[in-house]
């Protein structure tokens, strides 16, 4: 069956950037208003709200899924612009139903709006082009909002992550994949036949684009030995139980590999969570323990334990492999494992050798 693809909320906020800024300089709102995603794709969305005054323009995008079980399929993505003070670029700001970050661990400061990293540098990207169009300074100020954003927030890891007051706006790519559980392990399983029928003998089983691109890096792999894990790991390390390869890398981010070296094969959040207790267990100093059991995420552990001189990302490392190697016990696949932060940086290596 063929899923349709959707966009993520951080897509819906860039198109509504756009339109909005431009109506601003110019009086006219685009609709549809085109945008460029990081992968090359040139989506048009409809603008379903648009508002322009003296002081601010306003414009709301509905988020679209595709055939993705998302909670915010269908949510009012919703973007106020204002222009800012001069020479101080894109300032965002959280409207209602948009969280901000209380707590340590994130790739957010703490006070900031809950915009993740790729969709602020989207919509900057696009702020940047439209004033060049038409004559604007780039000093704005972005505010981001979802309608009902609150309410949803609560079927999410949003409050437990100490992300209050509504959703986070999301996105690597701009995309969303359809989340199927079947077509994916099919996916997984005609990745290992295809890199067997062209004589690969080392494939890499990675978490996302980023872990993909780490293990090509430091590997040398081409693209038909990457294989898109994302959160089934027990479907990669099975199916080559039965199907082997000489040798297996398997790249992800903390968190996610945190899982795997407790014992967890699939790496889904409504499945399986990072557990601090487990993470503590590793370190083995009583108040470094203790600090990581108080760390928010698994990436607060992470530097917790980089500042005290403890190598966790090893330590994860190590035990990630060791489930890897159990679920393939018997077969000849020799396993390595990689852990990054969401940086990209290597902060764990096990079996490298």
């Amino acid at each position: 069956m063929n899923l349709r693809y959707g966009w993520t909320t951080g897509a819906c906020a860039t198109a509504a950037t756009t339109a909005a800024y431009t109506a601003l300089l110019t009086g006219e709102f685009p609709d549809p208003v085109g945008i460029l995603l990081p992968k090359g794709r040139t989506p048009e969305f409809a603008l379903a709200r648009e508002e322009l005054t003296d002081d601010h323009a306003y414009a709301a995008v509905v988020k679209d899924a595709g055939d993705d079980p998302d909670v915010t399929h269908g949510a009012l993505v919703q973007v106020t612009v204002r222009h800012g003070e001069p020479g101080t670029g894109v300032v965002f700001r959280a409207g209602r139903g948009v969280g901000t970050v209380t707590k340590p661990g994130l790739p957010l400061a703490v006070g900031e709006p809950a915009i993740n990293p790729v969709p602020r540098r989207m919509m900057r990207e696009h702020v940047e082009r439209v004033a060049r169009a038409h004559g604007g300074t780039g000093d704005v100020v972005v505010e981001v909002s979802v309608e009902h954003g609150e309410e949803l927030a609560r079927k999410t890891w949003n409050p437990r992550l100490g992300i209050l007051g509504g959703l986070s706006i999301l996105g690597t790519t701009g995309v969303v994949v359809p989340y199927s559980c079947s077509a994916w392990i099919d996916s997984i399983r005609r990745g290992i036949d295809v890199a067997r029928a062209e004589g690969l003998r080392h494939v890499a089983g990675c978490t996302g684009s980023t872990s993909e691109r780490v293990a090509a890096t430091v590997h040398g792999l081409p693209e038909s030995a990457l294989l898109d894990m994302g959160d089934f790991a027990g479907a990669v390390l099975k199916y080559l139980k039965r199907h082997p390869v000489d040798r297996l890398t398997v790249a992800g981010g903390v968190g996610k590999l945190s899982k795997l070296a407790d014992g967890h094969l699939d790496l889904h959040s409504g499945r399986s969570q990072v557990n601090l207790d487990f993470l503590a267990s590793l370190v083995g100093d009583p108040a470094l323990a203790e600090a990581v059991r108080d760390a928010n995420t698994a990436l607060g552990a992470l530097q917790v334990c980089q500042a005290a001189g403890v190598p966790l990302g090893d330590l994860v490392a190590e035990r990630a492999k060791a489930t890897a190697d159990g679920v393939l016990k018997g077969a000849p696949v020799t396993v390595d494992v990689i852990v990054i932060d969401r940086a990209g940086t290597i902060v764990g290596r096990a079996g490298q050798g």
